[in-house]
């Protein structure tokens, strides 16, 4: 793999990297464990590794925008992770903010390529 490869790759993970708190809260309007929020994000598309989800998951709770709650029911113990209000409200605000981002990204890009067409 050339430096160029290895340098978009890096900035594609760069990328990745900064969706992945609205990925997540966008994700936890009712109780989930780590392993199902992995899951459930790879059936939309949203690749995270367990590597990356449960420090997140643990910062996010730290920083009260998650709660959590262990369930002893099963023979396995989990942890269930579920938005909290201040959570909820943070996450309307980068929601806003993603599609206003996402909206001048989008026009910057059409104009591009229509100077790439003429």
């Amino acid at each position: 793999m050339g430096s160029t490869d290895e340098l978009i790759s890096s900035l594609i993970v760069e990328l990745k990297r900064g969706t992945l708190v609205l990925s997540v809260l966008s994700q936890l309007n009712n109780p989930e464990y780590g392993y199902s929020l992995v899951q459930k994000l790879e059936k939309k598309n949203v690749l995270i590794e367990a590597g990356t989800l449960y420090p997140l998951l643990r910062r996010l709770e730290k920083q009260k925008l998650l709660t959590s709650k262990w369930d002893t029911s099963e023979s396995r113990p989990r942890k269930f992770y579920l938005i909290s209000d201040g959570g909820r409200e943070v996450y309307h605000r980068l929601k806003s903010e993603w599609k206003s981002l996402s909206k001048n990204l989008d026009s910057l890009l059409m104009e591009e390529d229509k100077n790439e067409i003429d």
